[in-house]
C-alpha cells in the first residue's frame, strides 16, 4: 500500500464525537455570491468552525448546533443559490482528502451531476408551483387477458 494511504487513520477526538458534523457548502452556478465571499462570511460569523475554502463553495466542521447556525447565516446571503449537504469526514481526513489519495474522492462524480442540476433546483425554489401526482391505475385482469389474447393471434 502506498505510504500516503493509511487503513487506519490517527484521528483526533473530534472526528469521533457524534456532536460534530460536516457539511459541504455548495454554490449553484447562478448564485448571488462567490466562494471567497462565503469563506469570508463564514469567518466573521467567528463560531469554533473548521473552514475550508473549496473549488464548489467550502466545508465546515464543528459541533452540530454551531455548523447548523453557520448555514443559517450562510442561507440569508442567497437562499435559492447555497445549498448544503452533509458530509461524512472532516476536512483533510486522509481517507477522503484528495491531497492523499492522489485524485477524484468517492462521491465526487454524484456531487458533479447534483451541481449541474442545482440551477433547475433554484429556480423551482423561486418561482414553486402546484403539482399535482395522478397515481395511474394498475390494468385489470380482464384487459390484461385481451391485450395478451390479441399479442397471441398476432
Amino acid at each position: 500500500m502506498p505510504a500516503n494511504l493509511c487503513i487506519t487513520p490517527n484521528l483526533g477526538s473530534e472526528d469521533m464525537d457524534p456532536e460534530v458534523s460536516t457539511r459541504m457548502i455548495i454554490l449553484s452556478s447562478k448564485a448571488n455570491v462567490s466562494e471567497s465571499e462565503v469563506v469570508n462570511h463564514l469567518h466573521l460569523l467567528n463560531l469554533p468552525l473548521t473552514i475550508k475554502w473549496t473549488c464548489y463553495g467550502a466545508m465546515i466542521s464543528g459541533k452540530d448546533k454551531y455548523v447548523k447556525e453557520a448555514v443559517e447565516e450562510l442561507r440569508k446571503l442567497d437562499p435559492y443559490g447555497i445549498f448544503t449537504k452533509e458530509r461524512g469526514f472532516a476536512p483533510g481526513d486522509p481517507r477522503r482528502c484528495r491531497g492523499h489519495r492522489y485524485g477524484p474522492r468517492e462521491g465526487f462524480h454524484q456531487m458533479e451531476k447534483e451541481f449541474q442540476i442545482l440551477d433547475y433546483v433554484s429556480e423551482a425554489l423561486k418561482n414553486p408551483k402546484e403539482v399535482v401526482i395522478e397515481k395511474e391505475e394498475p390494468v385489470s385482469l380482464d384487459e390484461f387477458k385481451e391485450i395478451m389474447n390479441e399479442s397471441l393471434n398476432d
